[in-house]
């Protein structure tokens, strides 16, 4: 037998996505097939596999599920709903509508080639010293920490980033659902360049949306921003990211998120089993 899919990437964050309305695949099963079908030399290939069904709880219009490479759970992906988001709007659900993952409700909007996701979340940073370097915990509806770096030197060095990735990504401080980890390098007010070691791919990828948020609001606390609403270009290996947010002094809150940037469609096929 086989499953027809298509695959999709979002500034480098590559995708294979399943039309799983007729519910076929249970959350079980997904499971069990994202090992073997992100599988870049046995299978497809990708940093994640996702499946768009309807809402059986009827509290929004579609569900998203999520997987990584590795089977496990990843909370909430950013480049893959937005990816999620455009394969919906492919299949007829229009340019704006709402979708859930868990129990969280997104929006999305799409036009050409760009996909916005409205994100329901409000986060505060806390600075941590980790390995005896400075690092903030940013909590983006999955786990990340953002590791700043004094030069874009670094970023180059991807051995030396897969290294420290893995150490902190494993760290005792954060288990027992471990981090993703985000280095960045700030380059002006409001742009940066990022690098981000998933949980799930055990690697670096070429982009991570919720990364992408947890580093533009990370590198709005490293230069002591004033309230507000805020736009911050995140250039990655893959593209470029954009990140919305409101930043209230007061409470030291961050809410108002929204993640935009592009979403391609790259191939379909059938999978055989």
């Amino acid at each position: 037998m086989s499953l027809h899919f298509l695959k999709m990437q979002g500034a480098g964050n590559d995708f294979i996505l399943f039309d799983n309305r007729n519910g076929y695949l249970t959350e079980k099963s997904v499971s069990e097939l994202a090992p073997v079908i992100c599988n870049r030399k046995f299978g497809v290939g990708s940093d994640g596999l996702i499946t768009l069904q309807e809402d059986d709880a009827e509290k929004s219009e579609l569900l998203m599920v999520y997987k990584n490479p590795d089977g496990s759970d990843a909370g909430m992906c950013g480049n893959g709903a937005r990816c999620f988001a455009a394969f919906a709007k492919w299949l007829g659900y229009g340019d704006s509508f709402h979708f859930r993952v868990h129990s969280s409700i997104y929006k999305a909007e799409c036009s050409k080639n760009q996909v916005k996701i409205d994100f329901p979340l409000r986060t505060k940073v806390r600075r941590i010293t980790l390995e005896g370097n400075e690092a903030l915990n940013i909590y983006t509806n999955t786990e990340h920490i953002v590791c700043p770096l004094s030069s874009s030197e670094p970023l180059g060095n991807e051995e030396l980033l897969v290294s420290d990735g893995r150490k902190y990504r494993y760290h005792d401080m954060f288990e027992p659902k471990g981090t993703n980890v985000n280095f960045i390098h700030g380059r002006s007010g409001n742009e940066l360049h990022l690098q981000t070691y998933e949980r799930g791919v055990e690697d670096l990828t070429f982009a991570c949306g919720t990364g992408a948020i947890a580093s533009a609001i990370g590198w709005h606390n490293l230069q002591k921003g004033k309230g507000g609403n805020f736009s911050y270009t995140v250039k990655t290996k893959g593209g470029t990211l954009k990140v919305f947010f409101t930043f209230d002094e007061k409470t030291q809150e961050y809410s108002n998120i929204q993640l935009e940037g592009p979403a391609t469609f790259v191939f379909e096929g059938d999978y055989y089993i």
